[in-house]
């Protein structure tokens, strides 16, 4: 008898605990995921529902529940972050747009490029826009990373966080140089020959980076096919990914580092 009755409180309590881990888990999906959770509702103003719209809401989740007093002033970050963030978008955006009407051949690229300024709507509008972004997007990230070191903010906790600046500045020029060799006119062609010439000296694999960059033994089609795959495709993919790892370390290491 009393083993039955043990039984059968263990079956009862299962069951209970299985329904509490229902609701618990039904109510934060809910929370976070609720219709219209992304919007601003009425509440009382205090510091703790405003930290409660921050956490419950899918949008405002993806900052801090606190900022510093110092990081909101123009005067101290110049917002050289979030332009170059703006910068990068803006390149997605015409990148997409020049895609449309363009073809990575070597018989095709200048002509193409040609036809877009001369004849396609706004295309040299869009191109010229397309340019001076990335070249902005070059000094926007330069000026940023001189501004981090200027304020110290690459001391600890953030020097991972600036090991990964670093990296995207790496990419940001890789980014910059392979859409220099698109047109594929002179200018391209030099570019490519002194930039893999320079891969070429790799310690060890210099013979196979140049090869594998070039597409062959030499300069060809196939050479500003994988530049153009290199631009479009691979590098975006990775500074996503960067950027993403930058974003979250910037809110892991407590927001805006403070002035010196």
């Amino acid at each position: 008898m009393a083993k039955t009755m043990q039984n059968k409180g263990g079956g009862i309590s299962d069951k209970l605990g299985a329904t509490t881990d229902k609701m618990q888990a039904s109510q934060a999906w809910n929370s976070i995921f609720r219709p219209g959770s992304i919007f601003r509702k009425g509440y009382t103003d205090s510091p703790r529902n405003r930290s409660y719209v921050i956490m419950n809401s899918v949008l405002y989740h993806l900052h801090p529940v606190k900022v510093k007093r110092h990081a909101v002033k123009v005067s101290y970050t110049l917002c050289f972050g979030g332009l170059s963030f703006f910068l990068f978008i803006l390149l997605t955006v015409t990148g997409i747009f020049l895609m449309f009407f363009y073809r990575p051949t070597a018989a095709q690229a200048w002509n193409d490029i040609y036809t877009l300024q001369t004849s396609v709507t706004f295309g040299l509008l869009v191109r010229n826009m397309h340019r001076w972004a990335a070249h902005l997007m070059v000094l926007s990230v330069f000026l940023h990373m001189a501004r981090v070191f200027y304020h110290g903010a690459y001391k600890p906790p953030r020097e991972f966080n600036w090991v990964i600046g670093i990296v995207l500045l790496l990419l940001t020029l890789l980014l910059s140089f392979t859409g220099y060799l698109l047109p594929w006119d002179q200018l391209a062609l030099w570019a490519v020959t002194v930039g893999t010439n320079m891969m070429g000296y790799t310690p060890v694999f210099g013979n196979q980076v140049r090869f594998v960059l070039l597409g062959g033994a030499e300069i060809g089609t196939d050479t500003l096919l994988r530049w153009y795959v290199l631009h479009v495709l691979m590098l975006p993919f990775v500074i996503v990914i960067f950027m993403a790892v930058h974003f979250w370390r910037v809110r892991k290491d407590g927001g805006i580092s403070g002035p010196l």
